[in-house]
């Protein structure tokens, strides 16, 4: 079993455009529409992010693989929603996840947004998240996870960052990230799996 972690490329920030309107945004988002880019919009700034390659796509592959295999244990009846694009026009929000999840049938939206983030600076992704009314973001970044959840006091709408998640319930998030931080791929499914038996 290989225990060293996953080689990270350096960081990349995203380009940035400010002052667009949501038309505007539309339009360029037309014209970019490309494999390798992703776009993200917020309070009228643009944000153009390239994919960051192979590291990128093993982590995320990686926690999906884990979390599936941990939701089908658990009993979850949920749905893979990838990294579907959530937007609204009114909140002036667009925001594509690495990963989403609907957690319970019949839900509209995703009830958590995974990102793998290789990349600094940008807009604010829990703002955008929050807009679009996403119960649980989880961010990996530089080997570790961690987790927000949306609360709601009165008017007051904000994420708390919390050490277990309230959508996926009784998850080891401690074993997850050292699952998703390991070399080999199958060794990190069995070590998870075999972890879930005991």
């Amino acid at each position: 079993m290989t225990l060293g972690t996953i080689a990270t490329p350096p960081k990349e920030s995203p380009l940035l455009f400010e002052g667009l309107t949501w038309r505007e945004f539309k339009a360029v988002e037309q014209l970019l529409d490309r494999p390798g880019y992703r776009l993200s919009f917020l309070d009228g700034v643009l944000e153009i992010r390239r994919r960051s390659g192979e590291a990128q796509e093993i982590i995320k592959q990686r926690i999906g693989a884990l979390l599936e295999h941990y939701l089908l244990i658990a009993g979850f009846d949920f749905t893979p929603t990838g990294s579907m694009t959530l937007e609204n026009e009114t909140a002036a929000v667009k925001r594509e996840a690495d990963e989403s999840y609907k957690l319970a049938a019949g839900r509209v939206r995703p009830d958590l947004a995974i990102e793998v983030v290789f990349s600094s600076g940008g807009i604010n992704k829990l703002e955008a998240y929050k807009r679009l009314k996403i119960e649980e973001v989880w961010f990996w970044e530089d080997g570790v996870l961690e987790v927000y959840h949306l609360r709601e006091e009165g008017n007051k709408v904000y994420y708390e960052k919390v050490s277990n998640s309230e959508e996926v319930k009784g998850i080891d998030l401690d074993l997850l990230q050292r699952c998703i931080n390991m070399v080999n791929h199958v060794d990190a499914i069995k070590t998870f799996q075999q972890a879930l038996q005991n």
